[in-house]
């Protein structure tokens, strides 16, 4: 079943088109990633969806419904950035517990739900802690367990490992897909990093210049890019980043183990 439908959407700023109709759908409890180098309009296009922005043209539909102008509250979606957006004076609990404590208007049944997020990214024994005492990987993962709580049937997430070294991010990466493979949740995932998208997703969208370049599996979009574009950008690169591991771990040249 279609979750999400966004159909001819088109963004100008200054005259310039930031989004080129663009035109795609998520299913439910897919996990669907948009790639793209900076400047190709897929942080505009999340902006866009959770309803940050409006659209110069086009409609989005969630649950069959439009909702291209809906406030962003009524949209039942959550996000997590790339920066954490963690409030400083409030401990790892209270962090997870303020929109919980709006929600519920019950402390108790909160504090209830946000332990069992927090379990659930392996943060339950830093509830006391301050985000200043807390590792980038760490303040991600209370960034996503806030997320969680509230229980959206959509989330976003806008480059949220950038920042993250490469242990980090591989350990994030592992728990992001299995929380999404536990909850069902349909997640829509901005990066700029190929292996990371084609890791994660169920489908890789590639954008370029406001425009698809090509919408498809990971094993489609490696093996058959639609466009020189994808082939360059990702099977390329990735197999660049191979043969480049290889030489320094002295292992046999993935071309000619292809032979």
């Amino acid at each position: 079943m279609v979750k999400l439908r966004v159909k001819n959407l088109t963004k100008v700023y200054n005259g310039k088109k930031v989004l080129d109709n663009i035109t795609f759908s998520v299913e439910d409890g897919e996990f669907l990633s948009i790639l793209g180098s900076s400047g190709c309009g897929k942080t505009t296009l999340l902006r866009i969806i959770i309803g940050i922005e409006s659209p110069t043209e086009g409609k989005i539909t969630k649950n069959r419904k439009i909702i291209t102008n809906e406030d962003p509250a009524r949209r039942g979606m959550g996000i997590v950035f790339q920066d954490y957006a963690l409030f400083p004076n409030m401990t790892v609990l209270g962090n997870v517990m303020y929109a919980l404590n709006i929600k519920l208007k019950n402390k108790e049944k909160a504090k209830e739900e946000s332990l069992k997020m927090l379990e659930m990214v392996n943060m339950k024994a830093h509830i006391k802690k301050y985000p200043h005492e807390l590792s980038g990987g760490q303040k991600q993962r209370v960034a996503i367990a806030r997320t969680l709580a509230l229980e959206p049937d959509i989330i976003l997430f806008d480059e949220p490992m950038s920042a993250l070294d490469a242990d980090n991010r591989l350990a994030l990466r592992k728990e992001i897909k299995n929380i999404q493979e536990k909850l069902k949740t349909t997640m829509i995932y901005i990066t700029h990093d190929q292996e990371e998208a084609l890791s994660l997703s169920d489908r890789v969208m590639i954008l370029n210049e406001g425009k698809i370049q090509q919408i498809d599996t990971p094993v489609e979009v490696f093996n058959n890019p639609k466009n020189e574009f994808v082939k360059n950008f990702v099977t390329n690169h990735l197999l660049e980043k191979v043969e480049s591991i290889n030489k320094c771990t002295g292992e046999i040249d993935y071309n000619e183990e292809k032979k």
